[in-house]
This record gives structure tokens, sequence and C-alpha cells, in this order.
């Protein structure tokens, strides 16, 4: 599993889209990544995981046959991506019959604050701006537990959680909501000003910028060898039709660097 997870590393596959792609939930996906083997895994998700990779099998042996590549990593994005789509499409609002009530409701109650922030002309730049941050957020959630701790300290702020209550690893939350809390009070009351916190923020930054870079750099790589083999061949994108081909001239063009 451990070499699965490697991999998976490697070609940028995140938890989402693989939880997408198998059709399960995030925590689920990260459920299977525990699990000693493939082989524990439902035998109709191990049957995607295996077309996805475009393995016979999950054993080591196979999985140690993969040769990641350009060429291989742009097959298995294109695989992703069209499942994914292909699963939207399909998806209809009867799973929703899923859910226990109270879920129900919680969706419910989502969907029309969203709703009345996106109709609404008052302020719509910032509400979309908002929205679009609470979207990363959903994202991270399960990847950051300060994320978690964050919303709690927000919701007990504003009045709709008990400050006692500890919903997440409580250790963890105490002391996060009471750092967390200081430096708000810092800020409401003039405590920190702009040239104080120059240093910290400049920190921040960099810290961000490194990890991006960090992340982007073998994205940015592939795709800068994509967009050349797509204007030697004389393509606007690449598509199912011209897949295999854009794929060979891109191993080309990486054979020419040897």
């Amino acid at each position: 599993m451990k070499l699965l997870n490697e991999i998976l590393q490697e070609l940028g596959i995140s938890k989402v889209n693989l939880a997408k792609y198998l059709g399960v939930s995030r925590q689920m996906i990260y459920n299977y990544l525990e699990l000693e083997s493939l082989n524990k895994w439902p035998k109709e998700k191990k049957i995607l995981l295996f077309k996805l990779l475009d393995i016979e099998d999950g054993s080591d042996k196979a999985l140690s046959k993969i040769k990641i590549n350009s060429e291989y990593i742009m097959e298995v994005e294109r695989r992703l991506n069209q499942s994914i789509k292909d699963t939207i499409e399909l998806d209809s609002i009867g799973d929703l019959k899923k859910l226990k009530k109270e879920e129900q409701q919680l969706f419910s109650d989502i969907t029309y604050i969203v709703k009345d922030k996106l109709t609404d002309d008052y302020k719509k730049d910032e509400s979309v701006a908002a929205l679009q941050y609470v979207y990363h957020i959903l994202q991270s959630i399960d990847n950051v537990n300060e994320v978690k701790y964050f919303l709690a300290y927000i919701s007990k702020l504003t009045g709709f959680t008990d400050p006692n209550e500890f919903a997440f690893h409580e250790d963890n939350q105490f002391i996060f909501e009471g750092i967390i809390h200081s430096a708000t009070g810092l800020y409401r009351h003039g405590g920190a000003s702009k040239s104080k916190v120059l240093e910290a923020r400049t920190r921040f930054v960099q810290e961000i910028e490194r990890r991006n870079e960090e992340k982007l750099s073998r994205t940015q790589q592939l795709n800068t060898v994509k967009i050349q083999a797509l204007r030697e061949l004389g393509y606007p994108a690449l598509t199912d039709e011209n897949a295999t081909e854009v794929f060979e001239k891109m191993a080309e063009i990486e054979s020419r660097k040897v």
C-alpha cells in the first residue's frame, strides 16, 4: 500500500479527485489507503483503480512495473477527468435520500444560503470570493486539522456553539482556540500595527510560495511539453481522438533532452 500511495502522490492525484473517481467519500479514501493491501478493497473499487492505473492487479510486482513519465501521467489524467465528468453528469439529487434527516436539513440550509448569496447583487463580488474560500476550506478540511479548529472557533465566537464543546481533538482544539483568540484580540484592539507584523507576514508569503513552487514545478514542466507537442502537431487542444499521437510526440520531445 505504501507503493500505491507513492505512485498516487507522484501522479499528482488528489484524495478529492480519487474519491470522485471511485464514487466514495474522501474519508473512505483515507480508510482504503490505510488498509494492508489492495486485496482488502471492495472488488468494484479495485477494478476501477486498476483501470485508472492501467494494471492487471494490485500486487507490488504490477505496481513496480509502472513507468511514470509524461505520457503515462497524461493518460491517467485523461481517464480520471473523463470518468469524473461522466460521474457528475449521472449524479442526481436523489442521492440525498441516503442521508439522515438532520444531514438533509443541513445540506438544504447550506444550499439556501449559498444560493441567496449568489443571487443577491449586494456586494456580489465579495460574496463570490468568500464562497470560493469556503469551497477551498471544504477541500482541505480532511488534510489540515487547524481548518476544523478554526471553524469551531468562529462558531463559538458568533454564539452558535457552546465555548466548552469540543467536537475534535480536545487538547489541540483548546490550545488553538486560545492562541487564535489572543491574536484576534490584538487585531481588534489595535495591539498590532502593520509594521509590527510585516516580518511574520513576509515569512507567511514566502512559505506559501515555496510550497506552491514545489507542487507546481512538475505540472508546469509537463504542461510545457504538452503545449509544445500540440503546437508541433498543429492541434489546438488535447482530445480523445489525438491523445495517442500527442503522447507519442511528448515522449519524443522529452527524449530530445536526453
